[in-house]
């Protein structure tokens, strides 16, 4: 089994969360600048805007990247056959199988990393021709499944004779520890990037993020069957009041309707929906990516080597 590193050419086990309306090229250049794998979250965006960040992405670094596509977006077909053409190396995807698309990007010698919330899931994408797999925790910021880090990591780890990635709750050494005492190759993370210089979303949500406390997340969508964990504000809160009395979708969607870039461009406390995981507590300040992710990582490999005498 090939590691992180060797398989993506870079420095430390990380890849950045590819977070819509957060994963743009400027973060994504950071990260992949700092020795990780920095990745454009496609969301809902169309083709080209996504060629776009390709571009500008490869402008503002010389280091490897990716695109993350969100496989539930209208364009998603369009974008997967655009990543062929502009010689993306690694795409991540999430929202669903990719596996129409799996022979596509083998041939194109694409490295795909699919995010998966279960066991099945993970066996299924081994099966379809997967590199790796991101097995992600309901700790996280955003969409997320029903299986804590600790329960799904040993499991998927236990399942499938890929690497595994482990998401979810984690924010500092110890988090990257213990991902790999769990049997990860490596770790993605999301909300502690969302506090740092080169991250572009409005301050408030950097604000918003780095005073939340352990308790400050809610799950929204939990009835729709799309859990989405938010940092608590009136919208999240009267959504999940609202969901509770039976109101209909249609009404729900009303008031989420444009949330995530109310969150991320205009910083409206009230009516964002300001997505961060659980681990949101332990993110104090904001940093550049660069001092983020090396603090990931100080002394983690003589840690790792401890577990390896123990085992």
């Amino acid at each position: 089994m090939k590691n992180i590193c060797e398989l993506l050419g870079i420095e430390y086990p990380l890849i950045q969360g590819g977070m819509a309306n957060v994963a743009t090229a400027q973060l994504a250049a950071a990260v992949s600048n700092a020795g990780a794998l920095g990745l454009i979250g496609a969301g809902g965006y169309d083709t080209e805007w996504v060629r776009n960040e390709i571009r500008k992405c490869r402008l503002m670094t010389d280091k490897p990247f990716g695109v993350n596509i969100m496989l539930m977006s209208p364009h998603a077909e369009n974008i997967a056959h655009m990543v062929v053409e502009e010689g993306v190396k690694v795409v991540t995807t999430g929202a669903g199988s990719p596996g129409k698309y799996m022979e596509l990007w083998k041939q194109a010698g694409i490295i795909v990393i699919p995010v998966v919330p279960s066991v099945a899931l993970a066996i299924r994408m081994e099966r379809q021709g997967a590199d790796a797999i991101v097995a992600e925790g309901t700790e996280s910021g955003g969409h997320i499944g029903e299986l804590t880090t600790m329960a799904i990591i040993p499991q998927i780890c236990d399942a499938v004779k890929i690497p595994v990635i482990a998401a979810g709750g984690i924010a500092d050494q110890r988090g990257v520890l213990a991902a790999f005492a769990l049997g990860a190759k490596g770790v993605q993370v999301g909300t502690v990037l969302l506090a740092t210089q080169e991250c572009p979303i409005h301050e408030n949500y950097k604000q918003k993020v780095i005073q939340a406390k352990d308790t400050d997340t809610i799950v929204t969508g939990r009835g729709t069957g799309a859990p989405v964990r938010v940092l608590k504000n009136r919208m999240a809160v009267e959504y999940v009041r609202l969901s509770s009395e039976g109101i209909g979708l249609e009404e729900l969607e009303k008031l989420t309707l444009g949330s995530l870039r109310r969150a991320v461009f205009d910083g409206d406390l009230d009516s964002g929906s300001f997505m961060a995981g659980q681990i949101a507590g332990l993110v104090k300040e904001i940093k550049p990516v660069s001092e983020v992710i090396k603090s990931l990582f100080d002394h983690v490999d003589d840690y790792r080597k401890q577990l390896e005498v123990i085992k």
